[in-house]
């Protein structure tokens, strides 16, 4: 093995592949993590065709909720959000509607 290639790490976990749905849920994913993963479940989820999502953040003290909206503020594939209906969470998740396309750059 030369000095540059790596031993593979059998500690390392195992990446497993999720199905992307209509609901993401943050509970489990520290704040640290969410601005990326929010993100990047929204370009699969727009890709696979869903035109409303769901993201649960949780009530709490509102970090997360936070951090999700700044992250939808920005996203030209998002069309608008809003707190989720009651029986689907209320202000403890986050109801987003996607584009059909997101609108281009204008120059």
């Amino acid at each position: 093995m030369s000095s540059d290639e790596q031993e593979p790490d059998d500690d390392a976990p195992d990446l497993v592949e999720l199905p992307i749905t209509d609901t993401l849920d943050l509970h489990t994913f520290p704040p640290r993590d969410v601005a990326d993963l929010v993100s990047e479940w929204l370009g699969e989820a727009h890709a696979a065709g869903f035109r409303e999502v769901r993201i649960i953040h949780g009530r709490g003290i509102g970090v997360q909720r936070e951090i999700v909206r700044g992250v939808l503020a920005r996203d030209p594939r998002v069309a608008e959000f809003a707190d989720a209906p009651p029986d689907a969470g209320g202000w403890g998740a986050t109801r987003v509607r996607l584009r059909a396309d997101p609108p281009t750059a204008s120059r």
